[in-house]
């Protein structure tokens, strides 16, 4: 059943004064910021308090915004207040913005070329663009403000946080990653954190126009992803892994079954068979957790062709490497390392949690005979990401896991303008895995591991 268009005006009734004193904005060619905040804070409270929520959600999108536009509209001219044609509409947005978005981020999150977004408190925001970041004019009207939209964007998900619980990690409906800390635990407010996707992934072709790599080291990654060569993206936060991730996954076949297993879902594969999976934390009794490592085991027996690991950060590495040994080729995952090396270490110490008495000796061969290849990207001074590395696990020396490096980012200097300079190049280093490649039908150009051959960025 639908509720004609005029119910909710009707069910505002003789639209009585707005609570404060609204005097100092009569006859006012324009207000102030904190006048406007409190303007549009006082309608929307009269709006919540006097419409019918329950009748609303019964209407469209488009129909509730319509409605609200009138409403406010109506309140304004009841109450005499005198704002400029841009004010008005400026107050009409922001409203709908409160009852159907998420308030005063909705501009940003609307913006592409935003990244991330950075909630200190209810009077500083911060943006990434491009890398960098910038201090925005965004504010809220106070902490319960904040904490109002912090709560609209959990429960969507089917999370909670209060004092009891006061850590959240979440999603927005576009698989933007969110994270949200509250006091006590956040001293001056409560931080909200927002790791954003485009809703149009990224693939190798748009990262060899920003010169995030060039066309040598493109054609590698996609021959690895259609030959099915397990692959570790290794880097720092905020520095490309789950991009490049989506972007080397674009080259599986689309006959392959795909599970992916996440923390909180943002991979965007393409292919048409593809199963999501997704922890859970606890409940507030601390009961009902569901880790990665109890999906990659569940994962095992749904029959899939390739495993994608968003991130791995705990036991789970043991189980990953154990499928990536025992025919699930082609598999991924990410971690947080700022070598490829490193990336290594750190895998070795998540196997231990999981095996606390396995021998590092075998550790490493788990290691050496799981991973073909770590991808190393990073996010460099000027903000601009590279692919850093492109490095084959080659087998073992005694105890060493043994690795060459086949293509590489070489950082030369600092330009005037605070841009990073330097090349990219192979080292010279023909690849084990070129025979593979070419049982798989794919063939690469002779001179592509040409160490002479440099691109300048």
């Amino acid at each position: 059943m639908q509720i004609p268009a005029q119910t909710l005006r009707n069910r505002l009734g003789a639209a009585a004064p707005l609570n404060g004193n609204v005097s100092a904005l009569r006859g006012s060619e324009a207000i102030d910021n904190r006048a406007y905040q409190q303007l549009k804070h006082r309608i929307h409270q009269t709006l919540l308090d006097r419409v019918d929520l329950e009748g609303m959600q019964r209407l469209t999108q488009d129909q509730i915004r319509d409605e609200l536009k009138v409403l406010v509209e109506r309140l304004l001219e009841e109450n005499m207040v005198v704002i400029n044609d841009s004010e008005r509409r400026n107050l009409t947005r922001d409203i709908q913005y409160e009852v159907l978005g998420f308030g005063p981020l909705e501009p940003l999150l609307a913006d592409p070329n935003v990244s991330d977004i950075l909630v200190n408190g209810a009077r500083q925001v911060y943006v990434e663009r491009k890398g960098c970041l910038e201090l925005t004019a965004v504010t809220f009207n106070d902490d319960a403000h904040l904490m109002k939209i912090i709560d609209k964007i959990v429960s969507r998900v089917g999370r909670r946080i209060d004092e009891s619980s006061p850590m959240v990690d979440a999603r927005l409906p576009d698989g933007s990653r969110v994270n949200a800390i509250i006091p006590p635990l956040a001293i001056d407010g409560p931080v909200l954190s927002i790791r954003r996707f485009s809703a149009d992934p990224l693939g190798l072709a748009e990262l060899i126009s920003f010169n995030s790599m060039t066309e040598a080291m493109a054609s590698i990654l996609q021959a690895l992803g259609k030959s099915k060569v397990n692959i570790l993206i290794s880097g720092g936060t905020g520095s490309g892994k789950t991009t490049m991730l989506n972007a080397i996954s674009g080259y599986i076949s689309h006959s392959e079954r795909i599970v992916t297993i996440e923390d909180a879902a943002e991979l965007q594969l393409q292919q048409p068979h593809v199963v999501r999976l997704e922890t859970r934390p606890p409940n507030i009794e601390n009961k009902g957790e569901v880790t990665q490592r109890a999906l990659v085991r569940n994962a095992l027996r749904m029959r899939p062709d390739r495993i994608i690991l968003g991130e791995v950060r705990g036991a789970e590495a043991l189980d990953m490497l154990q499928a990536m040994n025992t025919g699930h080729e082609g598999s991924m995952a990410t971690i947080h390392a700022n070598t490829p090396r490193d990336a290594l270490t750190r895998l070795e110490n998540m196997i231990s949690m999981g095996a606390a008495g396995l021998p590092v000796k075998a550790m490493r061969q788990q290691i050496s005979s799981a991973i073909g290849v770590v991808v190393q990207v990073a996010r460099l001074t000027d903000g601009k990401r590279k692919l850093m590395s492109i490095q084959e696990i080659t087998g073992m020396e005694g105890e060493m896991i043994t690795m060459q490096e086949i293509f590489c980012f070489k950082q030369t200097g600092i330009g005037t303008d605070g841009s990073v300079q330097g090349y990219f190049s192979a080292t010279g280093v023909r690849p084990r895995f070129g025979d593979r490649l070419r049982t798989f039908g794919v063939t690469l150009a002779d001179n592509i591991f040409d160490p002479t051959v440099q691109k300048r960025t």
